[in-house]
């Protein structure tokens, strides 16, 4: 571009109309500018907003949970929305339709991860939609009317009777599933299983080994909060009172609602730097995997552990031990005149 050419774009420039440039800074940027501060963004608008007493009378108090979660998800990892891979329920790849018949029943799920010979070899999963489309399609299951054959040969006879004895692997029913690194960004994944429809990823941790499971709804859950359906246990999770003052606790259960349920803060306590949850708390304390019948000491509390498997604690008995009542100088003198005089004979040892 020569000088002309330069200076023709330029007046250009200068000749454009206002709405075509940027808009001149406002008094309040300026003056932020000013002092040194950096410029307001929106995230920061929204926030003073939720935040300002008077103006969240402008918004109900689902909608103000709703825009704190929202703004708060770029701080969400995969990690803290995953569920564990304890709690991961999969069939095997070797598994027959009839044993996947059965865990569709009782797992209450729609998806199910699927393996190889560990959680670590996974194969992708089985949607139930697959699954009842395959046997709906299969005159062999007796859900559709099969063809008439005059004289059916041994080969067919034989398959007729399998029927749910066919193996998971031969049904072709499989579909892919995602894979992510526990410290990706909850709402990446969210979008990258909105471009794939996929609504399921498996947590892959730093050596290739399965750490937990994210569904579409886990991460949906983070803004919303809990979703329930039809099929989801009422016993959720959580600290019952028992009448005699102990509390009974699934170990799964956060700490932080552990802490509101009982009025003491377990965060505090020595081995609870690096874990979430009350299970986790009596593993670090015990530094192993406490068996059942099992009990703990920790601060001012027993844990008694009432159900537990090799892997880990499942349900917990918690109760505040009583402090020793402090006696008053009276009483201290009165047990001192009532106590035995001591003799100078030597005590025996055994």
């Amino acid at each position: 571009m020569n000088e002309t050419q330069h200076a023709a774009h330029a007046s250009h420039e200068l000749a454009a109309p206002p709405s075509s440039r940027e808009a001149p800074p406002g008094l309040f940027e300026r003056l932020r500018g000013l002092f040194g501060m950096a410029q307001a963004s929106a995230r920061d608008d929204i926030e003073d907003a939720l935040e300002d007493a008077g103006a969240t009378a402008d918004f109900t108090p689902q909608e103000r949970a709703i825009l704190k979660n929202v703004l708060g998800l770029h701080d969400v990892r995969v990690a803290d929305v995953m569920v564990p891979r304890a709690d991961i329920t999969a069939v095997s790849i070797e598994a027959t339709l009839g044993e996947l018949l059965s865990l569709f029943r009782t797992a209450g799920h729609s998806r199910l991860p699927v393996y190889g010979e560990t959680l670590d070899d996974p194969r992708g999963m089985v949607h139930i939609r697959d699954f009842v489309d395959f046997l709906a399609s299969e005159p062999r299951f007796g859900l559709v009317e099969p063809a008439p054959v005059a004289n059916p040969s041994p080969e067919q006879k034989t398959l007729a009777d399998q029927g749910m004895k066919t193996l998971l692997s031969a049904a072709r029913i499989l579909r892919p599933v995602l894979f992510a690194p526990p410290s990706m960004p909850a709402l990446d994944l969210l979008v990258k299983m909105q471009a794939s429809r996929t609504h399921m990823a498996l947590v892959i941790d730093e050596y290739g080994g399965t750490d937990g499971l994210v569904s579409m709804e886990d991460v949906v859950e983070a803004i919303i909060g809990d979703i329930e359906d039809e099929h989801d246990e009422a016993d959720r999770p959580g600290v019952v009172a028992a009448g005699d003052g102990s509390y009974i606790v699934e170990a799964r259960t956060s700490l932080e609602d552990v802490s509101h349920a009982i009025g003491f803060d377990f965060s505090k306590l020595a081995d609870a730097e690096d874990v979430d949850t009350i299970g986790g708390l009596l593993t670090a304390a015990a530094g192993r995997v406490p068996g059942r019948g099992e009990i703990l000491n920790a601060g001012d509390f027993e844990f008694e552990v009432l159900d537990a498997d090799p892997r880990r604690v499942k349900r917990i008995k918690i109760v505040r031990r009583t402090a020793p009542r402090r006696r008053t100088p009276a009483q201290d003198a009165r047990a001192e005149k009532e106590a035995p005089e001591a003799t100078d004979k030597p005590s025996s040892v055994a």
